[in-house]
């Protein structure tokens, strides 16, 4: 399997037919291979862990600033630095109520914090986490206090950070970290053993009862083959805060916004998940301390984005929604989200309509405590 197939086949396969996007002979076939139960996870250990003042949902739950300005995009679909700077600084200030930028940064972060950007490049240049928004985010930490040194932009696999343009030559003076790595052009080290196995975190584990055997290509992007998913040591020991920057995109009739790509940027052997497990795998590996207790803030990147064809980059299905989502909550953000997504899809006629199955992973994570998934409980300002 080459290398377009294979995240085709994770990004389609396993999130669209969890939504129900699919229709016909393949979706006949598909819930033919599916469990009839839900597999046993381990998130009753998760749930054990007392909550601390940062975790999930945040300061502000329920709340959500949406953005939307149409400058935000030129004539040849590149999204603004100046306006998207405007746009994360309006959307601070008016989800923490501040008039100062300065102190609404610190409603979060304090310049001893080791704090992570968590992007999404898995769409490659076209559909991946802006460097507009990117940059609004850094350039906005420098002026609250915060040094270079203190910020990471990491995500899973090395390869796909640099191919969408997220590399330490573009953002001096601040680590570029990955789970998934190469030297010299290789998965391996010298020892023969995955250079990865050296970043994951074994005190850290999502079980889950599937499973799939990887063949040697697949290997090296899971990192590990079995029932456990491991996560990775830059969001257990590496990271004290992390925001989370993800990019608006559908997944099937479901969107990949906050949850999703902090679940599965975070932990290992996801394959297995995605084709039986998605929904429930987004909402509970969110539940673990590492991401429940350190994510403090939620900055949603629609400027470009896609209605059809994610989680990669789909030329015919790309657009620009001139917006911006920011808020501590991650079910909310991601309900926002949904709703300017599907609506998108519905409008273009890719879907009659909406459905409660495109929702499940939030309605999940609303239960274990991590944010507010009821639409009418949501506070939504725009500006």
């Amino acid at each position: 399997m080459d290398r377009r197939k294979f995240f085709k086949v994770l990004g389609v396969s396993g999130a669209g037919i969890a939504a129900g996007s699919l229709t016909g002979t393949t979706l006949s076939a598909m819930k033919s291979l599916a469990p009839q139960e839900t597999p046993e996870t381990n998130i009753n250990e998760a749930l054990k862990y007392p909550r601390t003042e940062t975790s999930m949902p945040g300061k502000y739950r329920g709340k959500v600033v949406k953005i939307t300005d149409q400058a935000s995009v030129d004539s040849n679909d590149q999204p603004v630095d100046s306006v998207a700077y405007d746009m994360v600084a309006k959307g601070l200030l008016l989800l923490t109520g501040e008039k100062k930028l300065k102190k609404a940064w610190r409603h979060f972060v304090s310049p001893q914090d080791r704090i992570g950007l968590k992007v999404n490049p898995i769409g490659g240049p076209l559909l991946s986490t802006s460097h507009a928004v990117t940059g609004a985010i850094i350039r906005q930490l420098e002026e609250s206090g915060i040094p270079r040194r203190n910020i990471v932009i990491w995500d899973r696999r090395q390869e796909e950070l640099t191919a969408s343009g997220f590399t330490e030559e573009k953002y001096p003076g601040i680590r570029i970290a990955a789970t998934e790595t190469k030297e010299n052009d290789s998965f391996y080290g010298k020892d023969g053993k995955l250079l990865s196995l050296n970043n994951i975190d074994n005190n850290w584990a999502y079980y889950a009862d599937v499973e799939e055997e990887y063949d040697a290509y697949t290997l090296p992007y899971m990192t590990n083959q079995g029932k456990y998913s491991y996560f990775t040591k830059i969001c257990t020991r590496e990271l004290d805060k992390i925001i989370n920057v993800p990019i608006m995109k559908n997944a099937g009739a479901a969107v990949t916004l906050c949850l999703k790509n902090l679940a599965f940027g975070s932990i290992t052997n996801t394959s297995r998940l995605h084709k039986y497990h998605w929904h429930h795998a987004c909402a509970q590996v969110c539940a673990f301390p590492p991401l429940r207790d350190k994510v403090v803030l939620n900055i949603a990147d629609g400027l470009r984005g896609c209605y059809d064809g994610g989680p990669g980059a789909n030329p015919q299905f790309l657009c620009s929604y001139n917006t911006i989502l920011v808020g501590t909550d991650p079910v909310a953000v991601d309900r926002i989200g949904h709703d300017i997504i599907i609506g998108r899809r519905i409008a273009e006629g890719r879907q009659r309509e909406d459905s409660e199955r495109g929702i499940i992973k939030l309605k999940m994570a609303q239960e274990y405590g991590l944010g507010t998934a009821d639409k009418a409980s949501i506070e939504l300002i725009e500006a």
